[in-house]
């Protein structure tokens, strides 16, 4: 259906796509906003360069990993290694805030509509902003969660308190708003202690990231609740004038949000599809009349429209 051709934003102005997506927040009876990777980059929460840097200059210099999305799949000789890598990781991205305030200031412009957020992002960014839970569904996982990595069962974990433990037995310094900090003298460790390392409690088997990887990914009670809730919400607003809101979303997993929000304003006339994406703002000509697009930085778009 959409295979043909595709409407890039090159001949559009950018800031009047910009005020059409105010008009269309302003006038929707519902909003279904699609969040991606791009969105949480935009806060600050990059993977790479200074930041990276910060707190993976061990690794990077001991075992050539130069960036944290690709030290994920690093082959760690000894647990104790691998989970010093992953609960910094898990720290930084899960417990601490966002350098940008962009989650803040988008949640503030949903406040009070009628809308619900699908997001494949699993930084917990929107329920730190102060999401209602309610109006949230996150498809790929969550790294404050762990599960077996049989999985002999179905169940997810809570892991702050035990990540916690790992990187302040590395040295670390977790800050009263969660920041975290260098040993000020010497190099941290780059093992955890032993009896730090998780097991299954129930079939004593290595613990592994509640992340969508491959088929073993577990999706618990609350993922299957917040898929209702997600279709129930659809289901509702069917035929409404729906503005479906793509933010950040790359062409890795077109399948959970940029195609069935295609699919979506296609098949309801009154909805309107908006796609704000740096360097990859596009719509199929099918729906071209009824898609905004803007070429930007999340955060300064976001910005613009809070203010």
């Amino acid at each position: 259906m959409f295979s043909s051709t595709l409407t890039s934003v090159s001949t559009r102005n950018s800031s009047a796509e910009l005020e059409r997506l105010a008009n269309a927040i302003d006038t929707a009876d519902a909003i279904v906003l699609g969040a991606g990777s791009g969105l949480s980059t935009a806060a600050g929460f990059t993977y790479g360069g200074e930041r990276f840097r910060r707190y993976f200059a061990d690794f990077e210099r001991a075992r050539g990993i130069h960036d944290m999305y690709s030290g994920g799949f690093f082959p760690f000789a000894t647990e104790e290694e691998r989970w010093a890598y992953w609960s910094r990781f898990i720290w930084v991205n899960r417990y601490t805030e966002p350098p940008s305030p962009v989650y803040d200031e988008l949640l503030a412009l949903l406040r009070g509509r009628d809308y619900f957020v699908l997001t494949t992002n699993v930084d917990h960014c929107f329920q730190k902003a102060g999401i209602d839970r309610h109006r949230l569904f996150y498809t790929q996982g969550d790294y404050g969660l762990w599960q077996c990595s049989e999985p002999c069962h179905r169940g997810t974990y809570d892991n702050e308190a035990t990540v916690r433990a790992m990187v302040e037995a590395q040295g670390f310094t977790v800050e009263d708003d969660g920041a975290l900090l260098p040993p000020a003298v010497g190099e941290p460790a780059m093992r955890v202690p032993t009896e730090l390392v998780p097991h299954c409690p129930v079939c004593g088997k290595p613990i592994t990231m509640n992340l969508r990887a491959d088929d073993t990914f577990v999706e618990d009670e609350g993922w299957h609740r917040a898929a209702t809730r997600y279709q129930d919400f659809l289901r509702r607003h069917e035929g409404a004038r729906t503005l479906f809101w793509e933010i950040g979303v790359g062409g890795n997993t077109p399948g959970i949000i940029k195609i069935p929000f295609w699919r979506m304003t296609a098949a309801n006339p009154h909805a309107t599809y908006a796609c704000l994406n740096f360097g990859e703002a596009l719509a199929p000509s099918s729906i071209a009349n009824r898609s905004i697009l803007i070429d930007a930085n999340a955060a300064d778009a976001i910005h613009r429209l809070a203010r």
